[in-house]
């Protein structure tokens, strides 16, 4: 949304079964000039690279954005899926990642920040009760969790890694849904791929900036791979 930098987006999938999403690595202080971090996945999304070879090229061209991290997949029901991790607060080569279940906030992928280690937990409940539920509650407990307002604290990793810039939102940042004045989660995504590659993309935004107001939509489609 920032003046030069918009156009991008934080989470996308395509019916050729390329997924992007990239979250914001928490810093003190940003570096106004560096490029919009949101075009790392509309650019995933409209290129003809894999998964890896398009992260290995983002690694080379890290240094020209703020903290970022970005998950970047080719889901195939034909070929299988290939999901790839690639952070540049991190490690300088992007890797694959095996199959398994990973939580990602805004340090590198897996810190075991408080919120994340418990949004985790929440999200393996719904999991593993998942193939006896009806696939709209299925949605609507996994939106459930990602708006829980439970501050998971004292959590001194988040502390370290934002020192000044976290300490007034502190018991609101530690929650896996953050709700402040003038900063917070607007908008939820669940993604759900069948073994047919049938998906199901249900987004819950904000209205107006107002945390009382939301609007739900759900897009389906099935993978042409």
């Amino acid at each position: 949304m920032e003046e030069g930098k918009a156009g991008g987006t934080w989470l996308g999938i395509n019916t050729r079964g390329k997924l992007g999403a990239l979250t914001n690595y928490l810093q003190p202080q940003q570096d106004p000039y560096t490029r919009g971090r949101g075009e790392l996945v509309t650019h995933f999304l409209t290129s003809d690279m894999d998964s890896l070879s398009y992260l290995k090229k983002v690694s080379t061209e890290g240094h020209l954005y703020n903290g970022f991290n970005l998950i970047a997949a080719d889901l195939s029901t034909a070929k299988g899926d290939v999901v790839c991790y690639y952070g540049n607060r991190g490690e300088p080569e992007p890797i694959v990642l095996t199959p398994g279940t990973y939580g990602l906030s805004n340090a590198l992928l897996e810190t075991p920040w408080r919120k994340l280690c418990f949004g985790k937990q929440l999200f393996m409940e719904v999991v593993e009760q998942s193939e006896a539920l009806p696939k709209d509650t299925l949605v609507t407990h996994l939106l459930d969790v990602l708006n829980n307002e439970e501050a998971q604290l004292p959590d001194p990793a988040i502390e370290d890694q934002g020192r000044e810039y976290v300490q007034p939102i502190l018991r609101k940042y530690a929650a896996v849904c953050v709700r402040c004045a003038t900063y917070g989660t607007r908008t939820n995504t669940i993604i759900l791929v069948d073994a047919d590659g049938h998906v199901t993309f249900t987004e819950r935004s904000m209205l107006d900036k107002d945390t009382s107001r939301w609007e739900t939509n759900t897009y389906e489609f099935t993978l042409q791979s």
